[in-house]
């Protein structure tokens, strides 16, 4: 049996016996179009613990690495007691997700205690695993408070958006822009840094760039988490790419995550310009590892994130 949710005036609801608001009414025109990407992440509900979500082709080969991460944490939290956010999450991408099969989400109830609670999620296709993810949730607390600082860097209204930057190179390569270059991309994102995509040449491994979502956004604070999921794939691992001169287009390229990690320090809006201070400490044995710094505008440091990801370059023939 499928519990889907219901649309109930201004909220889409869960169907469980709380009855609690998990999406505003995503058909509200304004907004567009960060609508489509929160129907993507809401989710079927099959039983107490089993999930269903379909997903959304953004211009690559397989399922958004970042949309599974999203959608797992959608199915972990509405497993979760009410007034616990989640803080961390840890995921790997085992396979290739194709993205004309629905994804099935499996919850495992690890332990709910006074404080915190434990969930792992493994994303299924034909009956195959092909993500899973470890979890945590706790309750609001007070306690000590120290951050590190937002680099100065210029204003996202005086930057270039991707939309924009798309315009050009769509037409140098001879494609359609979809995804983060597509007009009605979910993420509105503007680099810091100008960076050539056909050829970048030889960099330090640091990029920034603000990002926000693409239309408002309802006050759920567990509907901004997912959404800041979602954008934190993007940008990573190509940041280990700069300090080698390698375009993210060059034909001979094979890149994918091959797991992530995020921790969340503060509350924040996914609507709000949100800074990504990213950097590659390293790369080795085909694979490159990024960690990311996420700040508002008021320059608190509202989440870490990491990824290690394949990267090979094949010889041309």
């Amino acid at each position: 049996m499928v519990l889907r949710s219901k649309f109930v005036g201004p909220f889409f609801v869960d169907c469980r016996s709380n009855c609690q608001p998990v999406l505003q009414n995503i058909l509200d025109c304004d907004m567009k179009p960060i609508s489509d990407l929160l129907k993507i992440l809401e989710l079927d509900q099959l039983t107490e613990t089993r999930f269903r979500g379909e997903s959304k082709d953004i211009g690559s080969k397989y399922i958004f690495g970042g949309q599974v991460l999203a959608q797992g944490l959608n199915a972990a939290t509405r497993t979760v007691p009410e007034g616990r956010c989640v803080h961390s999450l840890h995921g790997y991408f085992i396979l290739p997700g194709d993205l004309k099969t629905p994804i099935e989400y499996e919850v495992d109830l690890i332990r709910d205690g006074r404080s915190f609670t434990t969930r792992r999620v493994v994303a299924f296709q034909k009956e195959k695993a092909i993500f899973n993810m470890s979890a945590s949730f706790q309750k609001e607390e007070e306690g000590l408070d120290h951050q590190i600082e937002m680099l100065n860097v210029p204003p996202p209204d005086s930057l270039t958006s991707f939309i924009e930057l798309a315009k050009k190179y769509a037409k140098m390569l001879n494609i359609k822009p979809t995804g983060l270059f597509a007009e009605d991309s979910p993420i509105d994102i503007r680099p810091v840094e100008n960076i050539n995509f056909l050829a970048p040449g030889k960099r330090p491994p640091f990029r920034h760039l603000w990002f926000r979502s693409n239309g408002k956004m309802d006050d759920l604070k567990n509907m901004h988490r997912y959404v800041l999921a979602y954008a934190s794939d993007f940008n990573l691992l190509i940041t280990a790419l700069q300090p080698h001169g390698v375009s993210f287009f060059n034909k001979h390229l094979q890149i994918a995550s091959l797991d992530h990690a995020i921790w969340i320090h503060r509350d924040f809006r996914a609507d709000e310009w949100l800074l990504y201070a990213i950097d590659s400490p390293s790369a080795s044995n085909a694979r490159g590892f990024c960690r990311g710094s996420i700040f508002n505008r008021e320059g608190q440091l509202v989440a870490s994130v990491a990824q290690e990801g394949l990267i090979r370059l094949h010889p041309e023939k």
